[in-house]
């Protein structure tokens, strides 16, 4: 299935290495397609390992066994197969990713439980055994590659690489982080949708490298949608080489701690605005801002319900600023609100104030700001302190044509 570049997309980012980490593709052949598509990633020893996981309860094998491994805070390596998500597929899947991790725990001298397998792509087919053992034996022994090569490899309907760079200073250390991603479609946030990775050299303890993730997780991959369908693969696991040779972070009261997470911070909102830009058939990015509600929470919930309306992102794909959609969504969130104190605003531009439509409301700046690329609703709920920003993009039919042939 060939697709064409999302409008959205963004180039890819310059990314320098990262001391500890190398990067390997090679070709398993899990579908019929002339590319790489099994990514591994080596790690140095010692490197600290974080992750954050689907909720789908039919999650895949790779999903189960990576919660269970987190646990002990250490990886060596990283397997990624595109192309087959090995989900709902019992024993057979199992003892599928049984054998890459023992295939890489062999070559490097390790612990199975180190080494952490991702797949992504069609759900309900067993990960091919002789495939897989083929494509690793590859990946093993082939030459070094770059992040854009490696965040290609890890991608299935995705139409452009993503990744992201970010600096941190902890104390005089300079500190790195690199992130790649993959993500089209059956993307809601629920977790977030998606198959991504993040590297630094920073020395992180694997308990606070977790918290700074998690943290980071609920303002960015938590809060996009492109269609509300939560994957049974969704993954982001974080890996801290400790090469950086800075003192290792292991709370918020050592310096410099407070620099990581803000670079984790910014280098998960970037992933995630990416997976976003390259939604399946996506012609609009939207931020949609809610404040006013009872809690921060309860605005992120009002804010998915907009996001996941057809009806909202149908009308942003026409252009059409029809702000009783989003009246509509809101009402029907479960959250706390109030008709008569709502206000409903795009591109800086109010249209309706306390439950009303303004007076003088003229539809003509706003139509302008709807037929770009970069769409702003506000959502003000007028009841408390609560806020939240979430992430969309418009439904159109391309959408329909790229899953109507998913698996040809």
């Amino acid at each position: 299935m060939d697709l064409e570049r999302s409008p959205l997309a963004l180039p890819f980012p310059e990314m320098p290495r990262i001391a500890g980490v190398t990067l390997r593709v090679a070709r398993a052949r899990y579908k019929n397609w002339d590319r790489c598509d099994l990514t591994y990633a080596e790690l140095a020893e010692g490197t600290a390992v974080a992750g954050v996981f689907t909720k789908n309860v039919c999650c895949s094998t790779e999903v189960e066994m990576g919660r269970e491994q987190v646990q002990a805070g250490r990886a060596r390596a990283l397997i990624v197969n595109a192309g087959n998500s090995n989900a709902f597929t019992g024993y057979r899947g199992r003892e599928a990713v049984e054998q890459i991790m023992e295939q890489v725990a062999g070559h490097l001298g390790c612990p199975t439980s180190e080494v952490f397998v991702s797949s992504t792509g069609v759900i309900g087919v067993p990960l091919p055994k002789d495939k897989a053992r083929e494509g690793v034996r590859a990946a093993l022994t082939a030459d070094e590659c770059s992040w854009e090569d490696a965040a290609l490899t890890i991608g299935t309907t995705d139409t452009f690489a993503k990744g992201a760079t970010v600096a941190a200073m902890l104390g005089d250390t300079r500190v790195t982080l690199n992130g790649i991603i993959k993500g089209s479609g059956m993307i809601a946030p629920d977790m977030a949708t998606m198959l991504g990775y993040i590297f630094t050299d920073a020395a992180v303890e694997p308990a606070f490298l977790q918290r700074c993730l998690s943290a980071a997780n609920l303002e960015s991959f938590s809060c996009i949608t492109v269609d509300s369908d939560t994957s049974t693969s969704d993954t982001v696991l974080a890996f801290a080489t400790g090469k950086a040779g800075n003192s290792p972070l292991a709370s918020l009261d050592d310096p410099g701690a407070d620099a990581f997470m803000a670079a984790m911070q910014d280098i998960c909102r970037q992933l995630a605005h990416l997976v976003v830009r390259d939604g399946e058939g996506a012609q609009k990015f939207i931020g949609i801002a809610v404040s006013g509600a009872v809690s921060d929470e309860s605005a992120r919930r009002v804010g998915l319900a907009i996001a996941n309306s057809p009806l909202v992102k149908t009308a942003i794909a026409g252009g059409d600023a029809n702000w009783g959609r989003v009246v509509m969504a809101v009402g029907k969130a479960g959250e706390p609100a109030d008709r008569d104190r709502l206000s409903i605003g795009f591109g800086g531009i109010w249209a309706a104030r306390d439950g009303l439509p303004l007076p003088d409301y003229d539809e003509a700046p706003v139509a302008k700001h709807l037929a770009g690329q970069e769409i702003d609703i506000v959502v003000d709920l007028g009841l408390g302190e609560g806020r939240a920003t979430v992430w969309t993009c418009d439904l159109t039919h391309g959408y329909i044509s790229i899953n109507a042939d998913y698996r040809s």
